[in-house]
This record gives structure tokens, sequence and C-alpha cells, in this order.
């Protein structure tokens, strides 16, 4: 049995770039300790995903994708970012939190992902702040006991900070691993990363990064200026060392 179609008039998910959920919400973890959002972040990025863990099929997906994605990309759970999970159903409760973590950081098979990837549970009000904060709109559905959502992930900046949206329930490597670069303000990636975001835009509509064109051409110049200088230095020396080596 299907969630109703008049509800899905109310799910989506409106972005909110650049503002900050609030990091005094209080949930509890997926060991049942009372935890704050804070907890997790003040010194990496953060790759936020609300979903409900008895969720049929949809959430399922969306944790199979970002799973997939994090198995790929060269930064590491807990020790580049942290992960979290948050159900959306209010009545979901430890057992199942535990049982999704460790499903999913088994599947991550990568160290850190035990002591970076957290499933969090919580009051109503906790939820709904936190839902509404990042932009998620969902509705319950009580004949079917389903939620209607939308699938998407978040990252946010160490503070708190709505970095970046991504859609659906596969993320491409590049756009997540950019994504989180980008959300570090460079602190975490590689130079090649840097090199990618310049010649790479991230948008907003699609929760998608494109190749930029006129960065592309301006970065091919670039390059093309610096080997020229650099052959011309070697021609000046060459000319130098010949002339000299005349005299002599």
């Amino acid at each position: 049995m299907g969630v109703r179609p008049d509800l899905l008039k109310d799910v989506g998910i409106d972005q909110k770039l650049n503002d900050s959920i609030p990091l005094n919400l209080k949930f509890r973890d997926e060991h049942g300790k009372p935890v704050e959002l804070a907890q997790y972040f003040g010194s990496k990025p953060v790759i936020l995903s609300l979903v409900y863990y008895n969720c049929p099929m949809l959430c399922t997906q969306v944790l199979n994708g970002l799973t997939r994605s994090l198995k790929q990309i060269p930064m590491g759970i807990g020790k580049d970012f942290n992960v979290v999970t948050v159900s959306i159903d209010p009545t979901e409760r430890t057992v199942l939190a535990d049982a999704k973590q460790t499903l999913y950081t088994s599947m991550y098979a990568r160290p850190g992902g035990a002591q970076g990837w957290h499933f969090l549970t919580g009051e109503d009000d906790q939820i709904k702040r936190l839902a509404q904060a990042v932009g998620f709109r969902y509705a319950y559905d009580p004949d079917s006991h389903q939620y209607a959502h939308a699938s998407g992930i978040m990252v946010l900046t160490p503070e708190g900070k709505i970095s970046r949206y991504f859609y659906g329930i596969q993320y491409p490597e590049r756009d997540l691993r950019l994504g989180l670069v980008e959300a570090s303000e460079g602190k975490i990636g590689s130079p090649v990363d840097q090199v990618l975001l310049f010649c790479y835009h991230y948008d907003p509509h699609t929760g998608k990064y494109g190749l930029l064109i006129s960065r592309v051409i301006q970065l091919a110049g670039a390059i093309t200026v610096l080997l020229g200088g650099i052959a011309l230095g070697f021609l000046f020396y060459g000319e130098h060392e010949r002339l000299h080596g005349k005299k002599a």
C-alpha cells in the first residue's frame, strides 16, 4: 500500500544554502546516548541525510547510494568528515539506529566508519526543527503508516552552514568529493581537487557540478603562458651558454 498522492504536494527539498542549522538540537545516537548535533561539527564538514529506518524502499536506496560514493572517495569518514543520518520518524528507537549503523558501516568497510557515521533518533519537535532548517519537507500517511519524502543528502560546513545539496539516490563520486572540499574550505582534498573546483561549477538547480568552459579556457591560457615562459627561459639560458662558450 503506497502513500496517498495528495500528500506529495507537501513533499520536497527547499534549498537553504549558507543557512545555519541549530546545533543545539538534541537526539539519541545509535547507542541510546543523548547527543547534541554540535558534537559532530566544529572541525570537519558533515554529510547529513534525513530518512526513516523502517522505510520500505526509498531510504534504503538513498543510504545504499551514499555508501557506494563514500567507498569511492579518497577522503575517509571520521578522519576528514563526519556523516550524520537522522530518522524523521519519532517512534523509531535506538535498536533500529544501531542495526542501521552496523549494516552501513559494514558495507562501507573502511576504517573510521563506526566512529564517524552516526544514526540518530529523536523527538518530533527536534526532528521537525532540523528538517525545517535544511528545507526537507515530508508528510506522514496514517493510512499506510509511511512517510512521503524526497531523496537527497546535504553537505554542511564544520560550522553547521548548509553548503551543498545532492538530489536523488546516486551521488557521483566527483560531486560528493568536490562538495566536501568546498565545505571544508580547502582543508581536505588534493591539489587536483582544487584545480577541478576551479573548472567545475556547482549548479543549485540540479545539485550537480558542471564544467565551466570559461574557467577551462582561462586555466588553459594560464598553462600556455607558463609553458611559454619556461620555454623562453630555456631558450635564453641556452643562448647565454652558447655565447659564453664562444668567449671562453
